[in-house]
């Protein structure tokens, strides 16, 4: 397990130690966050570097989620404290040095820029970088990788005309994607990642509702976590004190939209939700309607607020808001995220899916390189300890 840094003063005491994790954060997912507060626990203020949209795209290939985006996303984190914008590919002492930084934090995992180097190699050589365990079973290459492979008509619900931008994937294109990467099958599925009690603590606030509190309560699939829902969080928050959040199983979410919803399943939807600052408390697997044990069973809920938009009947085609409204407790609020959907975000991979397909083929190209330089790491540090 990494370890806390700690940084001696003269006076023979302690001062707040300043630690670095810098990405592009693409599809900020639950593993990003794990990384995130893995981090933090090894420092006592967290400053994140995030790249540019034309640093990666040097670098690796184009982003999914547009630059604002992913800067709003890293801040909503709840265990970042500051995000410098436009950080550079390779981390350089000058960057470190201009924000106070003590040390670097990154993956057990080897990162190379465009020509091969070692993202990290400068910082390793001064004696200002740790390490900390990667997540294992998600990424936002595979997230891409299931999205890239679902068939036409999978992402929204009823019919869509023929030729549409929704339309998948041809068997050609798997194949093409397939080569040198992961194998296809094992990117239409739906999630691998297999969450734990531990990990749920980990990324859970822990507090409950003190008497007088204002408890919120909204609920949702919360697909593919972006910055819509972040927006909706942090406006829904603002009407009380505790914010819960009811997050639906896989089966709800596929009986109500259909096709191959939800993307990502219950656990990692619910560790994405939780790792947001404006969240409190989640239940996981919630039902689709609103209803009395919701409302009185977990905590006395004050408010119900639901996206100033339409939302799907539940499957026996009542309103899953019904209760709440004949309550008069029932909130629709307007927020800036509104535009942005999980179905605006598969459609712009799908409406750019050769772009995708190639960005994919050369990170799998690229992966095998950075593994074979970490083993070599590795065999050159197993040496040094002999």
């Amino acid at each position: 397990m990494a370890q806390k840094a700690s940084i001696a003063t003269g006076g023979g005491g302690a001062r707040p130690v300043r630690v670095w994790v810098d990405g592009c954060f693409d599809m900020m997912h639950f593993g990003h966050a794990n990384a995130l507060r893995q981090a933090r626990a090894m420092g006592d203020y967290l400053v994140v570097g995030v790249h540019s949209d034309a640093e990666i795209e040097r670098n690796k290939g184009p982003c999914v989620m547009k630059e604002e985006e992913r800067y709003a996303a890293v801040a909503a984190c709840k265990w970042v404290d500051e995000v410098v914008r436009d950080a550079p590919y390779v981390t350089t002492l000058e960057i470190l040095d201009e924000h106070n930084i003590d040390f670097v934090l990154h993956g057990d995992d080897i990162t190379t820029a465009a020509d091969g180097t070692d993202c990290y190699q400068l910082v390793k050589d001064a004696g200002r970088y740790r390490e900390f365990k990667r997540t294992v079973g998600i990424s936002t290459t595979e997230l891409v990788g299931r999205m890239l492979l679902l068939t036409r008509d999978h992402h929204i619900r009823g019919t869509r005309a023929a030729g549409s931008p929704m339309q998948g994937v041809d068997q050609e294109a798997v194949t093409n994607f397939s080569q040198g990467s992961k194998p296809a099958a094992a990117l239409t599925g739906i999630a691998h990642y297999l969450s734990t009690t531990k990990k749920i603590i980990q990324f859970s606030s822990g507090r409950e509702p003190q008497p007088g509190d204002r408890v919120v309560y909204v609920d949702g699939a919360f697909d593919l976590f972006h910055t819509g829902h972040i927006e909706f969080f942090k406006r829904a928050r603002e009407l009380g004190d505790y914010l819960l959040v009811g997050v639906h199983d896989d089966q709800t979410v596929n009986a109500v939209k259909g096709g191959n919803f939800p993307v990502m399943n219950l656990q990692e939807r619910v560790l994405g939700v939780l790792q947001c600052r404006y969240v409190d408390e989640v239940i996981i697997g919630a039902p689709y309607s609103v209803t009395k044990d919701v409302l009185e069973d977990v905590y006395h809920v004050d408010v119900v607020v639901h996206g100033a938009s339409d939302h799907h009947a539940d499957i026996d085609g009542t309103d899953p808001y019904a209760l709440p409204k004949a309550r008069g407790i029932y909130r629709e609020i307007e927020h800036p995220g509104l535009g942005l959907t999980t179905t605006a975000i598969i459609e712009r991979i799908v409406e750019n899916r050769q772009v995708y397909i190639e960005r994919q083929a050369r990170k799998a190209k690229k992966a095998v390189a950075e593994a074979e330089a970490e083993q070599r790491e590795k065999e050159v540090r197993a040496a040094l300890h002999a």
